[in-house]
């Protein structure tokens, strides 16, 4: 019996297939999956602890495919061995090669890319944006360390892909952690899509690379079945061992592996199909008589370790007031103000005593951001993660940890998570659990000017909350809080709701507005004033400039109501009801460019079909840095003057 030739075999069934399943959707990666034929049939088939018929075990060994469109080769895998497909595990059944056969249609759970909420279960987060899939391999590692699961984490990487500077900071993090669960097997077939790689990521230039940053790497021939799985051994005894170096795979391999005519480039995302698609699938033939391929050794894949992590549900979270007495933190009370940020430290630190499964990430800024207290906390650092700056890293790791079962928060300036969008979406479009807490946002930041100020965050992530996920619920929740009490519940909300949540939080102290009896809800808002001339909608910093516009107001013969819209999306009804009540006079305040609050809000007017005269004041040219806030407020047209001005100018234009 001979492994080489029966993993062969397989290699050139797998391989057809995903000629067959490409060429019947009319696109797709054929070549790129064939350069992959062997190290999937040795992974899928002979060494990853994993069960067809349960493809969410929770002790489960994992495969990422982060060159997501490769995912062809494993979708023909998973037909052959009858991997559970469905939205639910009521309506899970076995993949069969009828439903590989449906690729990329509009009806079908077989996606163009590796996507899970479309019932594939087999993959825990989506990939095809590339270079993402290594961080989303250590998210998984991370919360496999937690839960003390032995599992490993396979994931794939193409040479063109690892030109992405996100595989690098996953390469890096994964050394500085030490995550030898993960396995990162790189794929270098020495095409990317229009020309061969470049010189840097060729496969002795990767293997240096990573030898560089402490790996072991085996440099292997993709195509040798006894190589591959030597190499996977090499992977789980390393793993095994605490004193070992983590190992990479570096596999070189042909694109359009088994027929000449796909190899070479100019073949890359080519579907082939009628007498083309036969040509090929008789190369492949030709290529097993050539291999003398005889499929007589049994694969069957190892059994799942013996493991289940423990989950409990969550304790009361204690009060702010409490926490802050509990946390030293008594003088706040005293004040009577503390900076939103401050909040969301106080906030992390009881939920994480309260939560189990709350798992806090930074990025090398835990000192503004107050994710401090969280990590200096003894009972919780085991569950705090320093990512240093390499945000594009974390809130993928972030995805990871949230398909390992975890509540992850990412925090850092809110700036600086625009790198990490293309990273945020991803996480979205997997499904993922996902909480963002920007600091420093909008323009109260004051000193550093506007290389750390978060501007267009609000627009960005209100996009999100303009759609739905597959339950039903908002892409995002966008959370402005004013004040700590805010803050405080917000996190809370943030931590009870399973989805996508950005909260905004503020460098300046801020007084306090509420207190611990006041409720918070994601979608809702507080009136804290009531009048019959103008509504005036804040969020976050906002609110205390227009608190402060009120009574000047009030001096003006102006009777306004002010609402403090602290989420987004909110309830549309409410707020065209208060619109109502002052003669559908309505100004909005925010503290970043258009295309946010205002524009949330104006939408929802103009919706209704009734009239509404809506004036909305934000950001409108670049800011600069100032000494304090009240000076950038000027200069951007914010300031108390400024609002009155505003709300004046609204009522005379209207002679109201």
């Amino acid at each position: 019996m001979s492994f080489d030739s029966t993993i062969h075999a397989k290699a050139v069934e797998l391989a057809k297939l995903t000629y067959q399943i490409t060429g019947a959707a009319g696109s797709g990666h054929p070549t790129t999956g064939a350069s992959l034929t062997h190290l999937i049939s040795v992974l899928m088939y002979t060494h990853m602890r994993y069960e067809p018929a349960n493809p969410l075990h929770p002790s489960a060994d994992r495969l990422v495919l982060s060159e997501g469109h490769a995912v062809p080769i494993v979708y023909a895998a998973c037909a052959d061995l009858g991997v559970m497909i469905g939205h639910t595990r009521d309506e899970w059944r076995p993949m069969t090669r009828d439903d590989a056969m449906t690729l990329r249609e509009i009806d079908s759970v077989v996606d163009g890319h590796p996507n899970p909420v479309e019932g594939f279960p087999f993959f825990d987060s989506a990939t095809g944006s590339l270079g993402q899939g290594l961080s989303q391999a250590a998210g998984l590692a991370i919360a496999a360390r937690l839960d003390e699961l032995e599992r490993r984490i396979f994931c794939i990487i193409g040479d063109g892909e690892s030109r992405e500077g996100n595989i690098w900071e996953a390469v890096d993090f994964i050394a500085d952690q030490r995550l030898k669960a993960v396995c990162p097997i790189f794929n270098c077939n020495a095409f990317a899509q229009s020309n061969p790689v470049a010189p840097q990521q060729e496969a002795q230039v990767t293997v240096r690379k990573l030898e560089a940053v402490g790996f072991h790497v085996h440099e292997i021939d993709g195509h040798n079945p006894t190589a591959i799985r030597d190499a996977l051994e090499a992977h789980a005894a390393a793993h095994a061992d605490a004193a070992a170096a983590p190992v990479a795979i570096v596999a070189r391999t042909v694109k359009g592996w088994g027929a000449a005519s796909q190899q070479g480039n100019g073949h890359h995302g080519a579907a082939v199909k009628g007498a083309a698609l036969e040509a090929v699938l008789a190369e492949f033939d030709q290529t097993a008589k050539d291999l003398g391929v005889l499929a007589d050794t049994p694969l069957k894949t190892p059994l799942i370790p013996a493991q289940k992590p423990e989950r409990r549900e969550p304790d009361p979270v204690p009060t702010l007031t409490d926490a802050l007495k509990q946390y030293g933190m008594e003088s706040a009370l005293e004040k009577g103000k503390l900076a939103t940020r401050k909040a969301y430290g106080v906030a992390l630190r009881a939920l994480g005593h309260a939560h189990p499964g709350v798992v806090a990430l930074d990025a090398d800024v835990q000192g503004s951001t107050f994710a401090n207290a969280f990590a200096k906390d003894d009972a919780l650092a085991e569950r705090f993660v320093e990512c240093r700056i390499a945000e594009q890293n974390m809130v993928a790791a972030a995805a990871g940890l949230s398909a390992g079962g975890k509540v992850p928060f990412c925090s850092t300036f809110a700036k600086f998570f625009t790198r990490a969008y293309d990273q945020i979406e991803m996480a979205v479009n997997s499904g993922a659990n996902l909480k963002i807490v920007g600091s420093h946002a909008g323009i109260s930041l004051g000193a550093d000017g506007p290389s750390q100020m978060a501007l267009p965050d609000v627009a960005w992530f209100r996009g999100f909350a303009t759609m739905k996920l597959k339950q039903g619920q908002p892409g995002f929740y966008v959370l402005q809080p004013a004040d700590a009490y805010a803050t405080y519940a917000l996190v809370q909300q943030m931590a009870e709701h399973h989805g996508p949540c950005y909260m905004r939080t503020l460098r300046p102290e801020t007084e306090f507005l509420y207190g611990d009896t006041d409720t918070f809800t994601l979608g809702g808002h507080e009136v804290l004033s009531e009048g019959r001339d103008l509504l005036i909608v804040a969020a976050g910093y906002m609110v205390h400039q227009a608190n402060a516009a009120l009574e000047a107001l009030d001096a003006q013969g102006v009777d306004a109501t002010l609402v403090d819209l602290y989420s987004l999306p909110f309830d549309g009804d409410a707020i065209l009801d208060l619109a109502n009540e002052n003669n559908g006079m309505v100004l909005t305040l925010e503290d970043n460019y258009g295309a946010g609050l205002g524009s949330a809000v104006a939408d929802v007017t103009a919706a209704s079909g009734d009239g509404f005269t809506v004036h909305q004041m934000h950001v409108t040219h670049l800011p600069k840095s100032g000494k304090t806030e009240d000076d950038l407020m000027k200069y951007c047209g914010l300031s108390v003057d400024d609002i009155v001005a505003g709300a004046m100018g609204m009522l005379q234009l209207t002679g109201a």
